[in-house]
């Protein structure tokens, strides 16, 4: 699959923080896009906080973003992990044709819930708006529920997932290529996120 011709995309996100912004960068690397980054440009946090800003409506490109990570290709801009990455991936050749690219989303999302937004919330267990420091307690508590309870869970449906392909000799998550599931899969185990040792 080709990319649009109009143009390189822009990856709009905060410079040194890998953080959601860091699977849309995965996915624009592994393909070998053409693209920007605002996290490389001098500007770049100006860039973000204007089109996050509450007076900021939206424009010919969009709706306005809630927040980071946001992608611009053409005249289309978009936001949210989730969407920008089924948005690329038949684009980029990370995903298959037809209906089964819902069930490589399906996977994606699933460890984006659990092995990347929930490990998050244990440093912010009470509120994202306080220091970590202020909820230190509790998200230990929080921690100590997550790695017991959740993780186990997940990691068990990705084993589960991967031993029909394993018995194939396939290595991806699903099909016969790597897919952006297996990007979202990588990032989420090998980041140094709480509760969650590679």
């Amino acid at each position: 699959m080709s990319q649009r011709s109009n143009g390189p995309y822009r990856l709009i996100y905060w410079p040194t923080i890998p953080g959601r912004g860091e699977f849309i960068r995965l996915a624009l690397e592994e393909a070998g896009a053409d693209y920007t980054d605002t996290a490389h440009e001098e500007n770049g946090v100006k860039t973000v906080l204007s089109l996050i800003d509450q007076n900021f409506v939206g424009d010919q490109s969009g709706l306005p973003p809630f927040a980071p990570p946001i992608l611009e290709h053409g005249d289309l801009r978009i936001s949210q992990t989730p969407n920008i990455l089924l948005y690329l991936a038949p684009r980029l050749g990370l995903a298959p044709d037809g209906d089964a690219i819902y069930h490589v989303n399906s996977l994606a999302l699933t460890a984006l819930d659990g092995l990347s937004n929930e490990p998050h919330d244990t440093h912010h267990p009470i509120a994202v708006e306080l220091y970590y420091e202020d909820q230190l307690e509790e998200s230990k508590r929080r921690s100590e529920s997550y790695r017991k309870n959740r993780l186990p869970k997940f990691l068990s449906y990705f084993e589960r997932v991967l031993k029909p392909q394993a018995a194939q000799g396939r290595p991806w998550l699903y099909g016969e290529t790597l897919t952006y599931a297996d990007l979202v899969l990588f990032q989420v185990r090998r980041d140094p996120s709480p509760g969650i040792a590679s």
